[in-house]
């Protein structure tokens, strides 16, 4: 059976091993009523930042859930770093794209607008749909077993989000009428060999204008191409994405392990 993944706020070094820590009136309902946890079952805690421990419910009642710490671990960072630049998609795609980013190993995600973004937010709706997105991110590595949990930047212009590239990051941006690039040369290429962090930008519905290239050009972005079928957004998030961790990361690559602390 797997052992269930409980997220929390506090820091790690304040958990000691032998220590107690009382989960809250949040994971309470979750363990009580979702999982209908009993005491002595053994659980995990994490709180995103590369390190989780494992921890035994020493008591349940009503009003709280304690644990008692029994491991710590740290699990090092992974070997590239990779930022996501999504242009609004219509609808709930937003959501699905935080949830398979963080899935697949994913740092940080840019949320921006594009001249073919169709969703215009007010500020108001845009912090609503930030919150919305960092609870979704923290359910995912929850779900899939990461340790760390992307961050997610508040909703930029096309323009601001060109000039967060790290300076010697990987620059793609993903455009459908690209005929002399495609993503499989970039990442074989020389350059890209011994790049550890990749900035990638990917468009709404309607893809990125010839204008919005030609900037992305300036500011040291090549554009790439996945192939002569169009893909949906969601689906061009979700290719890139694993074509970066299968030629780069952790797809394939069962190395990286988590040690113990004291």
């Amino acid at each position: 059976m797997t052992v269930p993944r409980i997220y929390i706020s506090a820091p790690m070094d304040h958990l000691d091993c032998g220590s107690c820590y009382n989960l809250g009136e949040e994971n309470l309902r979750y363990l009580k009523s979702v999982l209908r946890i009993k005491h002595d079952s053994q659980i995990i805690l994490f709180n995103g930042s590369g390190c989780e421990c494992k921890a035994l419910i020493k008591e349940i009642q009503s009003d709280r859930a304690v644990v008692e710490i029994q491991e710590k671990f740290f699990f090092p960072a992974p070997d590239i770093y990779i930022t996501l630049c999504q242009s609004l998609p219509k609808g709930h795609k937003m959501d699905f794209i935080i949830q398979k980013a963080t899935e697949l190993g994913v740092d940080k995600i840019v949320p921006f607008l594009s001249e073919r973004t169709i969703p215009m937010l007010t500020r108001e709706k845009a912090m609503a749909k930030s919150s919305r997105w960092g609870k979704i991110a923290i359910e995912a590595a929850r779900q899939c077993g990461r340790t760390d949990i992307p961050t997610i930047t508040h909703l930029l212009s096309f323009d601001e989000m060109l000039k967060c590239a790290p300076p010697m990051s990987a620059r793609i941006i993903l455009w459908e009428d690209e005929t002399k690039e495609n993503i499989k040369r970039i990442l074989r290429g020389n350059y890209i060999k011994s790049v550890k962090d990749f900035f990638v930008a990917v468009g709404p519905e309607g893809g990125f204008t010839e204008v919005e290239i030609h900037k992305a050009s300036e500011q040291g972005f090549i554009s790439a191409s996945l192939g002569k079928q169009r893909l949906k957004v969601e689906t061009a998030v979700l290719t890139i994405l694993a074509i970066i961790q299968y030629e780069k990361g952790f797809i394939g690559n069962t190395s990286q392990k988590g040690g113990q602390l004291p």
